[in-house]
């Protein structure tokens, strides 16, 4: 499964990056190709391609805030979800996320 996503939290430091940090680790553990951009403090880094968004079968909103760019998104399978969830269990969400697309 290709999974993009992106990382925000209400002060954009510390749980934008864990929330990214576990989601990569536990897709990548999983098999899963992805990619998660942050919108923290500094702005956005690693911020995802045309290409990348078009190719994801899933794009997973870790965030506590309203996040920018939610366009690029339209006509893709979103999930949103805190980034307190992510944190707590990445593989747990990654495993439900596959069995709902599965189902599509």
């Amino acid at each position: 499964m290709k999974i993009v996503g992106v990382a925000a939290c209400t002060s954009g430091i510390a749980h934008t990056y864990i929330a990214k940090q576990k989601l990569e680790k536990a897709a990548k553990a999983l098999g899963h190709t992805v990619h998660i951009e942050t919108q923290g403090t500094i702005g956005t880094e690693d911020e995802l391609t045309m290409a990348e968004i078009k190719a994801a079968d899933v794009v997973i909103i870790a965030a506590d805030i309203k996040i920018g760019g939610r366009d690029r998104f339209i006509g893709k399978k979103v999930v949103e979800i805190p980034t307190s969830m992510v944190i707590k269990a990445p593989k747990g969400l990654i495993n439900k996320i596959e069995e709902e697309v599965a189902k599509v």
